[in-house]
């Protein structure tokens, strides 16, 4: 039967695909977006193999002649579901967040890069903050709770502290370390496609006295982030607000 062979081989391009792209990218033999762009093309596959499958089954089922091919078209159908199910859970658990990828604790003074200028794998990126970002993230209330940490402390004893607890961060590489100005910058690595997005921390006086820890991440690759930005500062927030739990393993290393 046509669709069942369809269903089948689809299956085993989007299991192969998928797999590539995700060990491609993990082990850095391409790039983090070429990955997840191999990563979608199999899993394309897998919903075209699934409607095929949907297709398929029934015929199978009440008719003699296909009931030979049941156990394959069942079989592929049902991989096809487990791959496509866990992206459409994270879709779900995600949709919330608009389709941006620079966030900051300050939409109206966002701190600016500098390091990360120079660090781009595409030489000339604009690194500046789009005032249009700042309206779709006052208006998103995914963001609602996303606001500068206020520390008690001179800004020099605060950044001192977010040096080092960045600096244990082991996902993290500091790349600009620079006390005079509070400012520290430097890239953090996701786990599973080795993506790079570039954040930037600044400790600024505060109001009536001590400090505020403001922080900006921002994507390298794509358009939205799943939120990931934005956990990664409310994460580091939380950090310097109550310290580790416990000392994270291994050390950031500074690049000079």
């Amino acid at each position: 039967m046509i669709l069942t062979w369809i269903c089948f081989y689809d299956v085993i391009i989007a299991v192969v695909a998928i797999a590539a792209g995700i060990a491609a990218a993990h082990f850095e033999l391409i790039a983090p977006f070429s990955g997840f762009q191999l990563m979608l093309a199999g899993l394309a596959f897998a919903a075209l193999g699934l409607v095929c499958g949907l297709i398929a089954v029934p015929m199978t089922l009440f008719s003699a002649k296909r009931r030979p091919a049941r156990g394959r078209a069942l079989i592929s159908t049902f991989v096809c579901v487990g791959l496509l199910v866990p992206i459409i859970m994270v879709l779900w658990q995600t949709s919330q967040y608009p389709l941006i990828n620079d966030i900051t604790t300050d939409t109206d003074h966002p701190p600016v890069f500098v390091k990360a200028i120079e660090l781009q794998p595409q030489p000339g990126r604009d690194m500046t903050y789009n005032p249009q970002v700042a309206a779709i993230q006052k208006a998103a209330p995914a963001y609602s709770a996303l606001a500068p940490l206020k520390m008690a402390g001179p800004p020099a004893e605060v950044f001192a502290k977010a040096a080092i607890l960045a600096g244990r961060i082991p996902t993290w590489l500091i790349t600009r370390n620079d006390p005079q100005t509070h400012t520290l910058e430097g890239i953090a690595t996701s786990g599973l496609f080795r993506f790079h997005d570039d954040f930037i921390i600044e400790v600024r006086p505060a109001d009536g006295g001590g400090s505020l820890v403001e922080m900006r991440s921002k994507s390298r690759d794509g358009k939205g982030d799943l939120g990931a930005n934005y956990h990664r500062i409310m994460s580091f927030l939380n950090i310097m607000k109550t310290g580790p739990q416990t000392p994270p393993p291994g050390s950031a290393q500074v690049q000079p």
